[in-house]
Formats: C-alpha cells, structure tokens, sequence
C-alpha cells in the first residue's frame, strides 16, 4: 500500500473510501475469488435440498441433522486455520483451497448418504478454514480507514457465488445427473483458483511477527489460545459470545430457505432462483454499502441495526407472509445476514493483536458453527412439535438480542490501526 504503487484499476460496484494500490488490489481479488467459489459451494445443499433429500431419501425431521454433521468440520477447520499463525497464511490458504477443490468433486459421485455426507464434511473442513483465513489476510493487509468495506467486499463475493449457484439451480431438472452436475460445475473454478494463488504475497505483519514454539503444531495452536485468553479473556469471549449466539439465530433460516421455499411455499427451483438472485445482487449492494457506513458511523451502531433487520426480515420470512412481500423480506434478511456476519468477523480480528488473528477467527468461526449446528439439529426438534419449518426457524431468532448486547460491549474499532486496537 505504499505511494509507488500504481492505483487499483478494478471495476468495484462499490468503490473503497480510501484509494488502495494495485497490489493490495490483487490480494482482494485472489482472496474474493475463493470466496465467490466457497459461496457456491456451500450453498447447494441450502438449494437443492429436496432434490437430494429424494436422492438419499432423508426423512424430513433430518434435514437439519445433516447439515450439522456438516458443521462439526469446523473443530478441524480451526486447528488448521490456527496453525497459519505458526507457518503463514500463504502456505495454508494453498492447501485449503486445494483440498476443498478435491471434495466438492468427489461430492458429485457420491453413492450413498454416509459417502455424501464425508464428502461434504472434507468440503467444509477446508471450506471453513479456507473463511477464516480469507478474513485475516483481509485484516492485515487493508488500510484502517477501510477494513469494514473489504470485509464487507469478501462477503459480498460469497453473497456472489451463491447467486450463481442458484442461477445454475434453475435448471437442476435439465442438467445431466442434476445436482450432482451443480458440485461438478463448482469444483473446476476451485482448481484454476488455486493456481493462480501461487502468485498470492504472505502478508507483512504475519512476515515482522513470526510465531515459532517448540513442539507439534496442534500444541502450538493450544498454546496461542491459553496465551490469547490470558492476555485479552474480555475481548475474547464477548467477540466469541456474539459470534455462537447470531450463528444459533440465523443458522436455520440461511440454510433452510430453499426447502421452506419449495416444500412449504410450492417454488420449483426456476422461482426459487428468480427470487433470490436479483434479491441477492441488492443484497450484495447494501452489504458493501455497510461496510463503508460502518467505516464513517463505527462498528457497534451499524451492527446494531444489522442484526435487528436480520432478526425481523427473516422472521417475517419465515411467519407466512404474502407472495407480494417475500422479496422485500429477503433482501432484508439476507442483507442483515452477510452484513452481521461480516462485522462480527471483522470485529473478532480487529480487537487482536497480529500472534493470534488466525486463531481467533478460527476460534470465532467454530463458535459460529458450532451453534448453528446445534440450532439445526433442534429444529428438527421444533419441527416435530410443531408439524412445520416456519415456526421451528423463528424460535432460533430469538437468540439475536444476546449478540446485540455483546457487540456493544466490544471496543470500537472503526479508524483505527490494529496496533492501536491491540494497546486500547
């Protein structure tokens, strides 16, 4: 980001608030190309739910089951994230992208419910550490006055992808082997993506501020986190506090929509699609958009009223609204969805010092899946008392208020360098 480098020249929808050099550029676009492939990966199963559910013929009370035993990858996913605080970021977002490449293909030839579900369980383990570590190299290498337009730009590219994951679920019906083709469609960008990564820099903050501890990397990882909760145990766990109790809340209502859609609501996948992409690319808008507001007003006000609209646009959603309304109330819920979302990550590594940025959003992701984990598997439960998703997904909402009230304990961060952040 240094004044000799020539100026970005890429076409942003939102442009950042502060002018940000070519090379600094070219690391936002090899992190948001994964990104964009992670969105479409991790959103097809949310899509063609009913298509595989007929496939593995998975009872209706298990729907939200599967997609939990998806999320136990996290536990993985964060000691591999941590461990880039030992061997660098580069090294490790290489590996994860590769890797994810490999079972999103293997998902496609699945034979039977227990080989899909190990497919897809690999998937997420380096889907999930391949996040975490996108966020951090976002952190560090962005300028301060910024840093909530890039997070909000990352999350804009996985908003992306799953717009055109659900661009291909239109025609589920018509493809070959249909939403099969969909992961074998999404696995080969994954593979020229980890190419062109070859050229990605290790980040200049992870280079001045090596980690290296005797011993093997998982109690490397172990001691970084003893270390980090010894020296910030407030930050620490109010960031983690938010992050588990907005995963629990939204977890249901941003998987489930698709089955809610067509299995409550009678879509066919052609206008399950043609609600949520236009939707999606407003959506896409209005969370770049935050970022910079939250930029100029700081993080706390604008995540306040991020995760109200989350709470009420899906509530509305999912509370039988009329045809007329459920694409208002998508753009709200999703908007308030991937904007929350991005906030509190980026929260969770502007508050920590360099040593421990990968840990701690490995740390803040697991809490996040973990907890939406179990909010899946209870609305299974739910869904048994009360005969229907709706009503099942609207009670997980209600744990929004209990991240509102931790992100308004957290510092404000907005402005601020991240050694600033760390001395406060």
């Amino acid at each position: 980001m240094t004044d000799q480098n020539p100026s970005a020249r890429f076409l942003w929808l939102l442009r950042p608030p502060v002018p940000i050099d070519r090379p600094t550029e070219r690391i936002m676009l090899l992190v948001g190309a994964a990104a964009l492939f992670a969105g479409y990966d991790m959103n097809v199963f949310g899509l063609a739910i009913p298509q595989i559910q007929a496939s593995f013929a998975i009872p209706e009370n298990q729907v939200g089951l599967t997609v939990s035993y998806f999320r136990i990858a996290a536990i993985l996913a964060l000691l591999l994230a941590a461990s880039a605080d030992i061997v660098g970021r580069r090294r490790l977002l290489l590996f994860t992208i590769i890797g994810q490449a490999v079972f999103t293909l293997l998902t496609a030839f699945a034979q039977d419910y227990g080989q899909f579900v190990g497919a897809q369980f690999l998937t997420r383990v380096f889907g999930y550490a391949e996040e975490m570590l996108c966020i951090v190299v976002i952190a560090e290498e962005i300028d301060a006055r910024a840093r909530g337009w890039a997070n909000s730009a990352l999350s804009g590219f996985s908003y992306f992808g799953a717009g055109l994951a659900a661009l291909v679920f239109m025609a589920v019906n018509l493809l070959p082997y249909g939403w099969r083709a969909i992961y074998l469609i999404g696995a080969v960008p994954l593979f020229m993506v980890a190419y062109l990564r070859r050229r990605l820099p290790e980040t200049q903050r992870f280079e001045m501020q090596q980690v290296k501890i005797a011993g093997s990397r998982i109690a490397e990882s172990l001691a970084l986190v003893r270390a980090m909760a010894r020296e910030y145990p407030r930050r620490l766990f109010t960031v983690l506090v938010a992050a588990a109790a907005f995963g629990f809340a939204v977890a249901p209502a941003s998987v489930l929509y698709s089955k809610y859609l067509q299995s409550t609501l009678g879509f066919s996948p052609g206008q399950v699609s043609m609600l949520i992409i236009p939707c999606g690319l407003v959506g896409l808008g209005l969370t770049i958009m935050a970022g910079r507001i939250s930029d100029r007003i700081g993080r706390r006000p604008t995540g306040m009223a991020i995760l109200l609209l989350a709470a009420g646009g899906f509530s509305l959603f999912y509370g039988g609204a009329p045809g007329w309304a459920l694409a208002p109330l998508w753009i709200v819920a999703f908007f308030g969805f991937f904007a929350g979302e991005a906030l509190i990550a980026g929260f969770a590594l502007e508050i920590m010092p360099t040593r421990y940025r990968a840990t701690v959003s490995g740390l803040r992701y697991l809490c996040a899946i973990g907890a939406g984990a179990l909010a899946l598997a209870l609305e299974g439960v739910f869904f048994d008392r009360f005969g229907a998703h709706g009503p099942a997904i609207q009670i997980m909402l209600l744990a929004i208020p209990i991240a509102m009230a931790a992100i308004w304990t957290l510092p404000e961060p907005a402005g601020k360098s991240l050694e600033e952040m760390t001395r406060a």
